[in-house]
């Protein structure tokens, strides 16, 4: 759900551009700051709390993909911040490396703005869809994740045991295990974990999740009767009981 006080930050080159966008997401209730370059995306984010920032990949001196690796990797208050890229139509590279830098979507030029508008309203519903006081992960930029015996190379999207062997995931089960590593030790709800995997296309009355957590210990080798790593909550939904650690020991 957007909040009538939601501040949406607009990084683009092209003046008109940020111009029609704040105009348009103002209308519709939202607050907008727009900035030219990465010099003004960072001045805008040490003034505001931002709530989400739109990042165009295309622009003079630091690009979007750096702009957005270097704010997941520089810490602070707005690390987390969610960020939609906005990418040259078929320019699959761009949308492949955004991801990976840690944006939350992407949305091809051109675009209507009625259809930005409705990305920016999933996204900030998927980061609400977290439980209470739990910040979104930070930890994008981490290409290799340890919990239990178990590695998650984020790259490949590998599942590794404890001999080096790969555990082949599918891509419905490889969202959902990066939810649990995201957010370990907190209980999550079957309708957060829907959003968390699915977004936009989760169907509120689906309870196929408990088919994807059941595959999924089956693929951890996790007991179904008494499940070490996924454990079910009763009444609540289920929470990764394991301390997950980035690649280079430090907690992600």
């Amino acid at each position: 759900m957007i909040n009538q006080q939601d501040h949406i930050l607009i990084v683009d080159d092209d003046r008109d551009i940020r111009n029609l966008l704040a105009d348009y997401l103002e209308k519709q209730g939202l607050r907008c700051t727009t900035a030219a370059d990465g010099r003004e995306m960072k001045s805008a984010l040490e003034r505001h709390r931002i709530d989400l920032i739109v990042l165009d990949v295309m622009m003079p001196g630091d690009d979007g993909l750096t702009l957005c690796r270097n704010l997941r990797a520089g810490g602070g208050t707005q690390a987390n911040t969610p960020v939609l890229m906005l990418t040259a139509r078929g320019e699959d590279m761009d949308r492949i490396l955004g991801l990976e830098m840690g944006a939350d979507d992407y949305l091809p030029k051109p675009f209507v703005p009625r259809e930005l508008y409705a990305r920016i309203r999933a996204i900030l519903r998927r980061t609400r869809a977290l439980p209470p006081n739990m910040e979104a992960p930070a930890h994008a930029h981490s290409t290799e994740l340890h919990f239990g015996t178990w590695r998650l190379d984020t790259i490949a999207r590998h599942l590794i045991d404890t001999d080096g062997v790969v555990v082949p995931l599918s891509g419905a089960e490889y969202r959902l295990l990066s939810v649990f590593v995201a957010h370990p030790q907190s209980v999550l709800s079957r309708d957060q974990l829907m959003e968390l995997t699915q977004g936009r296309e989760a169907d509120v009355f689906d309870r196929s999740i408990d088919l994807l957590v059941s595959r999924l210990r089956q693929r951890l080798r996790d007991s179904a009767r008494e499940p070490a790593l996924i454990k079910t909550v009763r009444n609540e939904g289920y929470v990764l009981a394991a301390t997950v650690t980035a690649a280079n020991g430090d907690k992600p």
